[in-house]
């Protein structure tokens, strides 16, 4: 678990997405450096435990064990990517720790048809001959227009070589075949009465924002609920940490 801020009680939960980890959100903690923030690595990611289950629920069952310990009031929930998905998991399971939701670019309720693909994709080609390749796959893709420093920090903290003397992510292969299962469950709404900002990434394309987690927001939360459209493409909070910052501002105030 990765913590940021000041001393004191955690006032922020980070999750990061599917193949991520918590470290990741060191780029946006500067942005905001007076919030107390707590970023795990998911369960198969990053230096938590890789030992199975890979399932929403374990997590957010972590998730819960962690603020317990560490927040003595509900916390603002940010979540990217497969991490707005399990927000809202915890926010429906423990809405007594979740004052509001800021969903990043979140990945929920996705095709099945698409997952797998993308699973198999993944399970064919797991890993890179060096460095430079798994740079410019990021590079020129989702991470286009992040600053090419903290992409470089997030390949310092995250690539490793692996035994077979190829280069790949601090993630267990099998948990992220799991996980991309997982992505296509059913949606699951926060209770009503939740603040919630999503903020869709609109470069994406295909989108992982879909028209009928938007029309469930709306519906379940009514004027709680606020939809932005950033120009910038799936890493949200490191393409655009300011506005990201902002909002994070917002909503603990709300709160």
């Amino acid at each position: 678990m990765h913590r940021y801020g000041p001393s004191g009680p955690v006032r922020m939960l980070a999750v990061h997405g599917l193949t991520g980890h918590g470290q990741r959100w060191q780029h946006l903690a500067d942005y905001v450096p007076e919030i107390t923030i707590a970023a795990p690595d998911l369960v198969g990611h990053g230096r938590s435990s890789w030992a199975a289950p890979w399932t929403i629920d374990a997590n957010v069952a972590a998730f819960a064990a962690l603020l317990d310990d560490q927040a003595t009031t509900p916390v603002l929930v940010v979540g990217h990517s497969f991490g707005g998905a399990l927000a809202m998991h915890l926010a429906a399971a423990r809405p007594d720790q979740v004052s509001a939701l800021l969903l990043l670019d979140p990945a929920v309720g996705l095709d099945g048809t698409w997952t797998r693909d993308i699973a198999d994709a993944m399970l064919s080609s797991p890993d890179y001959p060096d460095p430079a390749e798994a740079r410019e796959e990021k590079a020129a893709g989702s991470w286009a227009d992040v600053d090419p420093a903290v992409l470089d920090a997030d390949l310092d903290e995250h690539l490793v070589k692996l035994p077979n003397g190829r280069y790949g992510w601090r993630v267990s292969l099998p948990a992220t075949m799991s996980y991309w299962s997982e992505l296509a469950r059913d949606i699951v709404l926060p209770p009503a009465g939740t603040p919630t900002t999503l903020v869709r990434a609109a470069w994406n394309s295909p989108p992982y924002v879909n028209d009928r987690l938007i029309a469930g927001l709306r519906k379940r939360l009514g004027s709680d609920f606020e939809l932005l459209d950033f120009e910038c493409g799936h890493m949200v909070p490191h393409a655009k940490p300011t506005e990201i910052a902002a909002l994070i501002r917002k909503l603990l105030v709300v709160r």
